[in-house]
């Protein structure tokens, strides 16, 4: 699905910045039920000339162009795949990388790349190396059984990081369907919260014009900032409680909503769910909604 040929140039026009996560956020591939109308209404929504539309994901380029193709998504204007460790923006077909964005994030890795981080924890056998498509240049990804508490692996983890000097965070997140845990080793500077405020810095959009939707643990960088988000309703409940708690210890809990369903007939689940919080924060685009609804 293409979205509406329109002129984002055009002065007076308000812009919001909508930045969503694709798996179990607007893509319904999770256990829950999707609302049939939830995701052709934010298609209409994110075709409006006020609307930039961002997808923030875990997906390398290739998933997430197969994800706009599978699920019949809208074309976004930029994407952050990889868990933050790239940055792309759309001019129709065309996917132009940000270098600005990889030079920014280059710094904390001191010249190292995934492979060469990657020796510093090839002894740990809880760690099983993801597939070469889902590494990249400043991204560098393990699977790990849901066998036994990760906090102890993670420490060990983030103490060699420091002795080597590199500045990098490892990022912790559960893959439902498959029951594993996925932990990607990233830039400092290369979290999805990152990349979503290089993002409204780049195009000059304030923080109260932005809503980030998320489900899961890689998303929790963004859920507990500033920037106004929403947790869809069929994030597990672990997320939710975990989301609330570091949201009241930063002071952002106002910066925070949690879909409840019950939002124009919907179930509170995906797109539902986005929907739902950007009407929360941005309470004039209800009536956009409604319009087409």
């Amino acid at each position: 699905m293409r979205r509406l040929a329109v002129n984002r140039d055009v002065a007076m026009i308000e812009r919001i910045l909508i930045c969503t996560d694709l798996d179990r956020t607007l893509l319904p591939n999770g256990n829950a039920p999707e609302s049939p109308s939830a995701r052709p209404l934010f298609a209409a929504l994110a075709a409006r000339p006020e609307v930039l539309v961002a997808y923030v994901s875990g997906r390398d380029k290739t998933l997430v162009q197969q994800a706009i193709a599978d699920f019949g998504l809208p074309l976004p204007d930029y994407v952050v795949g990889d868990v933050g460790s790239s940055v792309y923006r759309l001019d129709g077909s065309s996917w132009q990388v940000f270098e600005a964005w990889e030079n920014r994030i280059a710094a904390d890795w001191r010249g190292h790349d995934h492979a060469s981080l990657h020796l510093l924890f090839a002894d740990l056998p809880r760690l099983t190396l993801q597939e070469p498509g889902k590494q990249n240049r400043f991204k560098l990804s393990y699977y790990l059984n849901l066998d036994r508490d990760a906090a102890e692996l993670l420490e060990i983890m983030q103490a060699r990081i420091a002795d080597c000097g590199v500045k990098a965070e490892v990022i912790y997140s559960l893959d439902e369907a498959e029951q594993v845990v996925l932990l990607d080793v990233l830039p400092s500077s290369a979290t999805k919260y990152h990349a979503v405020e290089f993002l409204m810095e780049q195009l000059g959009i304030d923080p109260g014009q932005t809503v980030f939707a998320g489900d899961s643990g890689n998303d929790l960088p963004v859920l507990i900032s500033r920037v106004q988000s929403v947790l869809v309703a069929n994030a597990a409940d672990a997320v939710k409680t975990q989301a609330q708690e570091l949201a009241r210890q930063n002071g952002t809990e106002a910066a925070l909503y949690l879909a409840q369903g019950g939002f124009m007939g919907l179930n509170g689940n995906y797109a539902a769910g986005i929907l739902e919080g950007v009407a929360h924060f941005l309470p004039h685009t209800q009536t956009w909604m409604q319009h087409y609804g």
